[in-house]
């Protein structure tokens, strides 16, 4: 039987967009459409400063999603910790739950500066590793984020994003304060209590998001947690991260074995030279990424045809293009099993970007009837 299939979606802006609400409205209606196919969770991410990524909110856009959406699980993929506090956290999920119980998991991950101090001592340890094949799953050559953490452009970001004293905060304290809070009440030793209204006794599914074996990795085996590795962010570092989290892992109230979700970028048509063509522009989208520029409105087709190419480019963008799992319903469902069965996956995480809503929630489709057919 195979393993669950959920959905990440960024809100992605294409080109040609008038502005954000375009990408937000093309969100609420794949959400409805991803239920009606049978997808188990609905997540979205969380990017800031991106021209082509409107997901920059996560609480406030489950909320949108959730009134026009009944049963499908919602969740964020993943809050930044080092954006906001615990208690805005646990207020912002509560109230979600507040209104629409049971439904919604609290995804967590770690902010840009965190993930630059974790990048230069890794840096430090790392052994160079080159592409291979394992058991028919490629795991590419590492790319290095180090040059778009270095920018001045994501330099200012973080100026304007961090929280004081939040993003260098140990994981495992945030999240005894998180928590602590949906608990409540929270003490002081003396006699005070403050309880989080809304957020106190929320019915939230905590989940942790890493894309290698570290911190997080470790710190959701070690508490128990569910986890999710991120094969379509780092390919390269997928199997280090499913095994640090199952080393680590320690039984809880919450999880008796460890839980596992692997996601994967993926593009389905009726057939795979169709599939391959509207996924051309991927590349060139990667691209605007990897240089430091932030996501750029999706490109056409056609401006993804005029795009001027060096080998240079090429290397760059490889891991992330060699790993997009794009064909028929048959030929992707055939490597996502792959990817499914070498990682040990208990769900996977779908995110499918194309121009045309029209094609986006077409691939969602041929996907969902071909896994579940």
């Amino acid at each position: 039987m195979n393993v669950p299939l959920s959905v990440l979606d960024l809100s992605p802006l294409v080109s040609g967009d008038s502005g954000p609400a375009d990408a937000l409205r093309r969100t609420l209606d794949l959400a409805r459409n991803a239920e009606q196919f049978g997808y188990h969770r609905y997540w979205v991410a969380e990017h800031h400063f991106t021209p082509g990524v409107a997901s920059s909110q996560p609480a406030l856009l489950l909320g949108q999603i959730a009134a026009v959406t009944g049963t499908i699980r919602l969740g964020s993929g993943a809050v930044q910790t080092g954006h906001q506090t615990a208690l805005t956290i646990v207020e912002q999920f509560g109230l979600l739950d507040a209104l629409h119980p049971g439904r919604f998991d609290l995804g967590i991950g770690r902010s840009g500066q965190a993930k630059t101090e974790v990048l230069r001592e890794t840096a430090k340890h790392a052994e160079p590793q080159e592409e291979r094949v394992v058991d028919g799953l490629l795991i590419p050559k590492p790319f290095s984020w180090a040059p778009i953490f270095a920018s001045r452009r994501t330099a200012l970001a973080s100026s304007l994003l961090t929280l004081p004293g939040a993003s260098s905060l140990p994981l495992n304290e945030v999240l005894d304060q998180i928590f602590a809070l949906l608990a409540g009440p929270v003490g002081d030793g003396e006699g005070n209590e403050v309880t989080a209204v809304p957020g106190a006794g929320a019915d939230l599914e905590v989940w942790l998001l890493g894309s290698s074996g570290g911190e997080s990795a470790r710190t959701a085996g070690a508490r128990g947690l569910p986890f999710a590795a991120n094969y379509h962010v780092a390919p390269a570092k997928v199997l280090e991260a499913a095994d640090a989290y199952r080393e680590s892992f320690v039984p809880s109230a919450t999880l008796s074995a460890p839980r596992l979700m692997v996601s994967a970028d993926v593009l389905v048509a009726e057939d795979d030279a169709t599939a391959r063509r509207l996924a051309a522009p991927f590349a060139s989208w990667v691209h605007s990424i990897r240089t430091g520029l932030g996501a750029v409105p999706f490109p056409s087709i056609a401006e993804a045809d005029g795009y001027a190419w060096t080998a240079e480019a090429r290397a760059l963008v490889a891991d992330r293009v060699d790993t997009q799992f794009v064909g028929s319903p048959q030929t992707v469902a055939e490597r996502l099993r792959t990817l499914q069965r070498v990682t040990g996956a208990d769900e996977l995480l779908i995110t499918t970007i194309a121009h045309r809503h029209a094609d986006r929630v077409r691939s969602y489709e041929l996907l969902a009837k071909e896994w579940n057919g």
